[in-house]
């Protein structure tokens, strides 16, 4: 159980110390999962179509079920819901290379894809609802905004960690050992660690949260102020799938296509640094201010990653393009908890979450159709496209918070 602390006993401490690790890591097969059922498939099925539309089945998987996982989990408690679908997905990694490997006919993959991403476990945003649930429960009224500041820029750092080095992991794996490896590592991690998490004690503070607080209306999810931000976190998720997936095609063509994650993992410099400083940004520098201006430095740098022509040139813009999306992600995230429906903050969560991974996914089977019909430089152009769509989300935001003042 929890222990008693003192309102001004600092996050750890209330959270304890064993919590943060563990929630780290349980995050890291939901960002193995797309990228490792895309080497996997492109690597087995000889076809990057393949790779993509498969990896797009995981995001509707994700999409169609992760807001209800989240929905349960407020209403029945985290424990009770993360416990039975962990365990699901773990069988579901563990057996997917043996299909994938087998005779077994492409829309069975497909299904067994779907079914990937249907039982993922939402360890982000369910991290989120916890310390959420103890800065508002267990620390002094004052501390709540500075904390709150820092816990959002933590929470997005490690995302953006965890999307970079799962990518890495699985390019890394590939290359040394073989492509189904990183999936059947993404089966144990998600065992032992997404179990950890979902036993430890601060799953029922944050089912006590919502137990004591009325649920507001389902159709305050809908609200302009709150959809704006997960159409700007869904445009950073086409980055992630579009960039990766023409980032493959680039490698293929220079003969490297399972260093393609290695390369990827240049942009978590930047991106991690970035985001864990975000919380030390002046409160003049706005956070929709922040949402803008680094959304403009990822343009920026997608323009730039559409004309390279090399591999080293790619490196470097990779990582500038990590600059700004490390900040972006810090503040779509933090304008996210502070717009969530009361008694809604898991499902508020969730929804961002499968955000990023639809985006991430439905982006890997565009640019890879996209990739074999029409060659690397036409796919190269598309996380433009997506940095373009953040940067739009940011300006609406910006409108609608000027029309609130």
């Amino acid at each position: 159980m929890l222990q008693s602390r003192s309102a001004d006993a600092s996050l750890i401490a209330h959270a304890g110390r064993s919590y943060f690790p563990i929630a780290l890591i349980a995050r890291l097969p939901f960002a193995m999962m797309v990228v490792g059922v895309l080497t996997l498939v492109v690597a087995s099925r000889d076809s990057v179509a393949l790779g993509g539309i498969n990896s797009a089945f995981v995001g509707i998987g994700s999409a169609v079920f992760g807001p209800m996982v989240g929905a349960a989990a407020d209403r029945f408690g985290q424990r009770t819901v993360l416990v039975p679908v962990g365990l699901t997905n773990a069988v579901l990694l563990g057996v997917f290379p043996f299909v994938v490997q087998g005779s077994a006919p492409d829309l069975a993959v497909l299904a067994m894809a779907f079914c990937i991403g249907a039982s993922a476990p939402q360890v982000a945003p369910m991290s989120r609802s916890r310390l959420v649930a103890i800065i508002r429960q267990r620390m002094a009224p004052d501390r709540h905004e500075k904390v709150l500041s820092g816990t959002m820029a933590y929470e997005s750092a490690a995302d953006e960690v965890v999307f970079i080095i799962g990518p890495f992991l699985v390019g890394l794996l590939a290359t040394a050992i073989a492509p189904w490896v990183a999936v059947a590592g993404a089966s144990v991690l998600t065992f032992v660690f997404v179990t950890a998490f979902a036993l430890h004690p601060t799953g029922k503070l944050a089912l006590a949260h919502h137990t004591d607080v009325p649920q507001a209306p389902a159709s305050q999810l809908l609200r302009l102020r709150l959809v704006v931000v997960v159409v700007g976190i869904l445009g950073i998720g086409f980055f992630f799938g579009s960039t990766l997936t023409s980032l493959t095609a680039f490698m293929e063509t220079h003969g490297q296509a399972s260093q393609a994650g290695l390369l990827y993992g240049l942009m978590g410099i930047g991106s991690a640094g970035l985001a864990l400083g975000s919380a030390a940004f002046p409160r003049a520098f706005g956070v929709g201010w922040r949402w803008l201006v680094f959304g403009v430095v990822l343009l920026g740098g997608t323009i730039a990653f559409a004309s390279a022509d090399s591999v080293v040139a790619v490196a470097v813009v990779l990582a500038v393009m990590g600059i700004g999306i490390g900040p972006t992600l810090v503040a779509q995230y933090s304008l996210g908890s502070d717009r969530s429906p009361v008694g809604r903050s898991a499902t508020t969560m969730t929804i961002l979450g499968s955000a990023v991974i639809v985006g991430q996914s439905l982006a890997s089977a565009v640019v890879g159709d996209v990739a074999e019909r029409s060659g690397t430089a036409t796919a190269m152009l598309f996380p433009a496209v997506s940095a373009g769509i953040v940067v739009l989300a940011a300006v609406v935001n910006l409108v609608l918070s000027r029309r609130r003042a």
